[in-house]
């Protein structure tokens, strides 16, 4: 401010003052309200958590896709073999054994239970390492 200022330019200085002076209030009033800061703060944590529980969830899930796969890939090799080992036996064997033999083999495919309980060990078993890390 000049010393020989018209009233106008005080005026217009006056007005600048204020604004200036209101901006400042406000982010002083925006710093001092803690509630909704700690407000924000707790949106931001939720979302946080929120993107990480999806992840864990997306990866948990894909572990148990994939350990499924190998279960039932281990479990279809391990028919064929049972099997194959039927055949053979059934083959070198007397006409009573090969009939337990086949008897034994139609009762593996007639009670699935086993195999389930297999996956279900298997799943259960990867749940449990992937929830202790």
């Amino acid at each position: 401010m000049s010393g020989a200022a018209d009233p106008e330019e005080i005026q217009r200085e006056i007005e600048q003052t204020r604004a200036e002076l209101g901006d400042t209030v406000e982010a002083l009033a925006a710093k001092a309200d803690v509630k909704a800061q700690a407000k924000n703060k707790i949106d931001e944590t939720k979302a946080s958590v929120s993107e990480k529980l999806d992840e864990t969830k997306a990866s948990v899930t894909e572990k148990i896709d994939e350990t499924m796969a190998s279960v039932t890939e281990k479990i279809e090799e391990t028919k064929a073999s049972a099997e194959h080992l039927f055949a053979k036996a059934k083959e070198v064997s007397p006409d009573s054994a090969a009939t337990a033999a086949s008897q034994a083999s139609q009762k593996a495919r007639e009670n699935p239970v086993p195999t389930t309980a297999i996956a279900a060990f298997g799943a259960g078993f990867l749940l449990g390492r992937l929830s202790k890390r």
